[in-house]
This record gives C-alpha cells, structure tokens and sequence, in this order.
C-alpha cells in the first residue's frame, strides 16, 4: 500500500525519538499500532460488505456463467483451429506425393518419416538400372506397381 522502505522507517523512528522523547516512545508505538490494526479490520469489513453485496446482486452467477462461456468458446475454437488445419496438411501431404510420383524416373527419391524408417532392403531403388538386366523390364513394372500400390 504504502512504498515505505526500511531506510525511510529508520528516519521516522530517529524523528520519532527527537520529538516525542525516550518515555513517551512506546506509548506512541502503542497508540500507532493499535490504529493500524483498526484500520485493517476496517478495510476488512468493507471489502466483505462489497462481497456480500455482489453476491446478492447476484454477480457471482453471472462471473460462474461467462467462465463457463469463456471455456466453451476455447474449446469450439480449437475445434475449428484443428479442422482448419487438417485440410491443408492432407493438400500438403497429396502435392508432396505427387511429386514425388512424378519423379519415380528420375532416382526415385522419398520424403517423409517413413522413408527415414523403412529398412535398405526396402528402400526404393532407381528403374532405369532393373530395366536394363535381362528380364529387368518385367522386375521393373511389379516394383512400380507395388509402390502405388503402398500409397
């Protein structure tokens, strides 16, 4: 409340001492005490009058009510934010793999998670070498074929 530090304290009880004197000293700390608690049991009472007010005017509902209206609104705009976000990933995700089908002649490469997973057994190889091996041709198809059909 008051931005009293200890320095300050120290300066008004030297003040204190200069002008009320040693014996009266305590007396007055007494006095000074005694009205700082009154006033806090005052400045108490006044803030629970003011809660007991509200309460019958019925504020506290209205406060229970938008927080509950603040929750919903939170949670139906996640809602949205997620199905907002879900049609462009699946874009994102179908242009990716178009190009990488566009590019199956040319190295073959894949991106994403699961070519970092998938074992070197697996992994895709390079057409144009496959074809070139006597029957490479034939080898080369099913390979294509299984691929679009993993996709």
């Amino acid at each position: 409340m008051f931005d009293i530090g200890w320095g300050e304290l120290f300066l008004i009880g030297v003040v204190a001492l200069i002008v009320v004197g040693p014996k009266e000293l305590p007396g007055l700390f007494r006095t000074v005490g005694n009205f700082t608690g009154k006033a806090r049991m005052m400045a108490r009472d006044f803030q629970r009058s003011l809660e007991q007010a509200a309460n019958e005017a019925g504020m506290s509902d209205m406060q229970k009510s938008l927080r509950s209206l603040d929750q919903t609104l939170n949670s139906a705009t996640d809602s949205a934010r997620k199905f907002a976000t879900q049609p462009v990933r699946s874009v994102v995700k179908e242009t990716v793999m178009k190009a990488v089908d566009a590019g199956e002649g040319e190295g073959n490469r894949e991106i994403g998670p699961e070519a970092a997973t998938r074992p070197a057994a697996e992994a895709p190889v390079a057409d144009a070498p496959v074809a070139d091996a006597p029957g490479g041709e034939a080898v080369a198809t099913a390979e294509a074929e299984e691929r679009a059909a993993g996709r």
